[in-house]
């Protein structure tokens, strides 16, 4: 009698298979210490993208449009982001910058998260640098609207 053969299995190729990055986020304001770094940590030991995200609150009143007023940003900031972008960039992990620009941003972000779809979402703003409340309530709000892995910077 013959041993009985098995036909190797491969797994299905498609969407849900595709890499899945790192993805990690401030609003407007420098990281919390460390959050930056368990950023790149993550994606280097993951093999996958780092997408980092600054989501900026700009109001789109009748004036600020008819002015085309744009957001500015702060120099700190920049350098805040610039930072894990350059270090990832040099440990061979592959980068992206968006910045969400919105009278919304937490709505705004969630759109962005569920179109990226990261494996870990990083929530990294300084939160001694927002608003007690505001940074509650945009914890809040992105538990209740994301399906990923999720870290906070600690107040």
């Amino acid at each position: 009698m013959a041993a009985p053969t098995r036909t190797p299995t491969t797994p299905e190729t498609g969407s849900e298979t595709r890499s899945r990055p790192v993805m990690l986020v401030t609003f407007d304001v420098p990281f919390a210490p460390g959050a930056a770094e368990l950023a790149v940590d993550a994606a280097v030991e993951a093999g996958q993208a780092l997408i980092v995200v600054n989501a900026a609150r700009v109001e789109l009143g009748p004036i600020s449009l008819a002015m085309k007023y744009e957001y500015v940003g702060t120099q700190e900031v920049e350098d805040a982001l610039a930072r894990p972008a350059a270090l990832a960039r040099e440990l061979a992990v592959d980068v992206k910058r968006l910045r969400v620009c919105s009278p919304r941003p937490v709505a705004a972000l969630l759109e962005v998260v569920h179109e990226q779809r990261p494996a870990l979402l990083i929530v990294g703003p300084d939160p001694t640098r927002m608003r007690r409340r505001a940074y509650r309530k945009a914890t809040r709000k992105i538990r209740e609207g994301v399906d990923c892995l999720l870290w906070f910077a600690s107040d």
